[in-house]
């Protein structure tokens, strides 16, 4: 293996090596390269070849990164080029080469790891029986101008789109089962988070994590299209930030000279557009919440919201239950999972995706498992005194202001969230959590409402829709009293939601899933940034 010094001084070396490229009339950036095959479908193809087998009459031309690079002699090279994930190794001898002796070892000389190169040559196998493409031309692409952090040998070769295992590897993983990311090339997370193109440039399980997120939604996209759903998109900016309990971003429009919201859910909109016939609508994208971030919050987020007209929260828990196993089951193969729920150093814990779903009954349990004795009228200053005494006893951290609302909420999360491993749903909440929500049909003061929990966490949420215009325009009067006691996370009112709503918004339920959360628990992800491309960073403090 070549040895490499300092970083600095191994940037300033390529740099010159570009202008002695230069003066010798060769350009490192290419404008263009004719690929015949991609290293996947080259795999594929020649994978059945015996070892020592040659096909010299046949030419391929590929291109790759060099991720590997082995001297035999001035004579014999070996790299290893990867293209989306996928290994070959290239042999490139002087003695089928094209280019003349004299050049040859001039030529793969400049080659470093790294480097982008396009490779011409014919398939084979070495006499060890590894898939090779023996180069007869080698022309460099993209040069790398930086160190790469050190490889580890022992990889995955795809054959036919399936993945087999060439050595005990972390690169080896599919959906359902535990990583190991102490075996990653690159482990510090601040550089795999800000420079996530080296991240999946060296850890090639990386890619695996993204391509699972990429199949969980078209997984939802086609679930809800065989239904006759409605993709549809609705504004990034408000004029008021409504659909949620959250703070929402500011920013400016110059033209109109006003300031606008980020959306923190597409919810009103939705349902504006089940108002005008559109029964079955849903929408996947971006959501923006101004708040703190942790391992399972981001202020950016990517949520799958969908209306059905003539359904309600009974039908959305069997409709939630259906898609949830059967996504588990596409991606995995099966509707357990492994997650390593306490961290990689402790064994992983099984969640069992299968139906029925555990119910649980908020206020009822919270009277049968917690023992509390909430009082039954949960507008009166008795009842937030109760809790606010509750989060007291039991060390529960609830900041102000101290709303009944949000005691509930830590409440609940603290004697309930945390029995909920496998999937859970918590039912029926009190109308003073749920303002969008539809009243109990059968028990007063609550309302047709459920989260899904999942490892602790919550995954869905969803209700029979609020559709009375004057109880809704009563809530959002509610939860402007609670903004002006302090509550910046209460809802404005949104009197264009409630004119619509004055049109009529036939029975409806509404249904929203964090697609962050699921990717999570399917990639044996702890940290929520493991599954964003570009995660939210603090600044780096210059030097």
């Amino acid at each position: 293996m070549e040895q490499e010094g300092d970083n600095m001084q191994y940037y300033e070396n390529r740099l010159k090596m570009l202008d002695s490229l230069r003066s010798a009339g060769v350009e490192p950036y290419p404008h263009k390269f004719d690929i015949a095959i991609s290293i996947a479908d080259y795999v594929a193809k020649y994978n059945s070849l015996g070892a020592g087998e040659h096909l010299l009459t046949v030419t391929e031309s590929l291109a790759g990164r060099v991720m590997s690079k082995r001297v035999s002699s001035s004579k014999l090279f070996f790299y290893d080029l990867y293209g989306d994930g996928v290994k070959v190794q290239v042999m490139a001898g002087a003695s089928y080469s094209e280019v003349a002796e004299t050049e040859f070892y001039k030529c793969h000389s400049v080659v470093k790891r790294g480097d982008i190169v396009g490779i011409i040559g014919y398939p084979g196998r070495s006499s060890r029986g590894e898939l090779s493409i023996f180069a007869r031309n080698l022309i460099l692409l993209s040069p790398c101008l930086h160190m790469l952090p050190n490889q580890r040998t022992g990889r995955c070769t795809a054959v036919a789109g399936k993945t087999t295992r060439a050595k005990a590897d972390a690169d080896c993983w599919v959906p359902g089962i535990g990583r190991n990311t102490e075996a990653y090339v690159l482990k510090d997370q601040e550089t795999r988070y800000r420079q996530r193109y080296l991240d999946l440039m060296v850890n090639h399980q990386v890619r695996h994590i993204f391509r699972t997120r990429s199949r969980v939604i078209s997984f939802i996209r086609r679930f809800l299209d065989e239904r006759n759903f409605l993709e549809v998109e609705t504004p990034m900016m408000n004029l008021i930030p409504g659909g949620a309990s959250a703070k929402p971003f500011v920013t400016h429009h110059n033209e109109l000279n006003m300031d606008l919201y980020m959306r923190i859910a597409p919810e009103l909109h939705l349902k504006q557009l089940v108002v005008g016939g559109l029964d079955r609508v849903y929408e996947i994208g971006k959501q923006f919440r101004n708040e703190g971030f942790d391992l399972t919050h981001s202020p950016e987020f990517t949520g799958c919201e969908f209306y059905m007209a003539y359904a309600d929260y009974n039908d959305l828990m069997e409709l939630t239950e259906t898609i949830l196993s059967g996504m588990v089951m596409e991606l995995t193969g099966s509707t357990k999972i492994k997650y390593h729920a306490n961290g990689a150093d402790n064994p992983p814990i099984e969640i069992d995706f299968t139906p029925p779903y555990r119910r649980i009954d908020m206020m009822q349990a919270l009277k049968s498992i917690a023992g509390l004795d909430i009082p039954s009228d949960l507008s009166s200053d008795e009842a937030n005194k109760y809790l606010a005494t509750t989060c007291e006893k039991y060390g529960i951290r609830c900041s102000p202001p101290q709303t009944t609302a949000r005691l509930l909420d830590k409440i609940t999360g603290h004697f309930l969230e945390a029995t909920c491993v496998n999937p859970t749903f918590i039912i029926n909440h009190p109308e003073i959590m749920s303002p969008l929500a539809k009243w109990h049909r059968t028990q007063s003061g609550l309302t047709e409402r459920f989260e899904l929990f999942i490892n602790k966490h919550e995954v869905c949420n969803a209700y029979t829709e609020l559709n009375d215009p004057l109880v809704q325009r009563q809530r959002f009067q509610e939860q402007l009293r609670s903004r002006q006691s302090g509550d910046d996370e209460a809802m404005a009112l949104d009197e264009a939601f409630c004119t619509a709503l004055e049109y009529g918004l036939p029975p409806t339920g509404g249904w929203g899933m964090g697609i962050d959360r699921i990717a999570m628990l399917l990639t044996d992800s702890q940290n929520i940034k493991e599954v964003l491309l570009f995660p939210t960073m603090k600044p780096q403090l210059p030097g």
